[in-house]
């Protein structure tokens, strides 16, 4: 396990294995035909520097793992035992293009070719002084900048790599959210239309089946509004599917007015809920989301009224200011426990405030001291 780990950080990749252990084979076998057979001036014989060369150029398997330690030994051993060829070049190219300090790597680079100037290698032969000065600059420089420059692209094409898979995670992470949003906002159109129409629905109901013997007229009255409220709901699940299908643009663009709040009060109030609708400030058009809100503000709260209040007394306020809109609905405690057994989500509540706070308005709920309960919000006008 412990030679697996050693291997795997030698080489990432197969092709990084490859390359390096081709390109080790390849330049000790050059370098050491090379220099056993070229003309040499050195304190070394040929055989010996032939094979210091081809110990130096297998020095490269570890090229990418080790490259400031490979320089180091090609400073000291090359400098003593004469190796030299194409691995020095392969080494500084390695030096810059791996070393984590560039710093590091023009440093080594430095005292290898001061040694290289103080030591000159065995293919040296006769040459001046100004003309090892040139030669060994170009032929470390140059390595050396073209390992720096794919070094610094390498770790560009990685952080872009990078930063494409962050943008990737960030995308999927807003799908998801946008999709959670979507489904809590479907749940809410769901809740309003199915949750609150039919509630007031077997509320009427109730009421029928109470009085279709002793009153047939009323009974047929009542009937008649739960046809008229069974007609509304599929009207609006209609607009629910279609803003499904065709987005916000499928909305009716109209805002309810307090003659559509009227007629909400008024099924509660034909289904034996006392419900008092008062409306104080300038009457005018709403934005239509401002509109809507409202609307199913009264709604839902209505609603809650019939499933835990039963016919407890109910007052709806409307205020109209000239930069917001307030509405209360607040109701008595309630006479006994109701007759309807409705069923209750608990998530009426959680949608107004959604909406709300959607708006840039506040919202409260709660028990008052009477024993009641209240509902309170504030939804500010957008500057015309």
């Amino acid at each position: 396990m412990r030679f697996r780990n050693w291997w795997s950080a030698l080489w990432p990749t197969r092709r990084s294995r490859a390359l390096d252990l081709s390109l080790a084979a390849g330049t000790a076998v050059f370098d050491g035909v090379w220099l056993w057979f070229a003309p040499q001036d050195f304190w070394l014989p040929a055989p010996v520097v032939s094979i210091s060369s081809a110990i130096l150029a297998l020095g490269l398997v570890v090229r990418r793992r080790h490259p400031v330690g490979l320089a180091l030994f090609m400073a000291v051993f090359g400098t003593l035992a004469g190796a030299g060829g194409l691995a020095p070049l392969i080494i500084l190219y390695s030096l810059g293009a791996y070393a984590a300090s560039r710093r590091t790597a023009i440093v080594i680079t430095v005292v290898g070719y001061l040694c290289f100037l103080a030591f000159p290698g065995p293919t040296a032969g006769g040459e001046s002084f100004l003309a090892l000065v040139t030669f060994g600059a170009a032929f470390t420089a140059l390595p050396l900048v073209l390992g720096l420059y794919m070094g610094a692209r390498k770790q560009l094409i990685a952080s872009l790599q990078e930063r494409t898979r962050r943008l990737e995670r960030e995308v999927h992470l807003l799908a998801e959210k946008a999709r959670a949003e979507e489904r809590t906002r479907i749940a809410r159109e769901m809740h309003d239309v199915v949750a609150n129409r039919v509630s007031v629905m077997v509320v009427h109901a109730g009421a029928l089946r109470a009085v279709a013997v002793r009153d047939p007229e009323r009974a047929a009255e009542t009937a008649a509004v739960i046809g008229d409220m069974g007609r509304q709901a599929l009207d609006e699940l209609r607009q629910v599917i279609g803003v499904l299908r065709q987005g916000e643009q499928a909305l009716p663009q109209s805002s309810p007015t307090l003659d559509d709040l009227r007629a909400l009060v008024g099924q509660s109030t034909s289904a034996g809920l006392n419900a008092d609708l008062r409306v104080h400030g300038e009457v005018r058009p709403m934005p239509p989301a401002i509109g809507r809100t409202v609307y199913r503000l009264v709604q839902e709260s209505l609603t809650n009224v019939h499933k835990h209040a039963g016919d407890a007394d109910t007052k709806i306020g409307l205020l109209l200011l000239p930069e917001a809109v307030e509405v209360e609905i607040e109701n008595a405690p309630p006479n006994g426990r109701p007759q309807h057994g409705l069923p209750s989500g608990g998530n009426g509540l959680v949608g107004l405030r959604e909406r709300v706070v959607a708006l840039g308005g506040t919202f409260d709920a709660g028990p008052c001291e009477n024993g009641g309960y209240a509902v309170r919000a504030r939804l500010p006008l957008p500057v015309s």
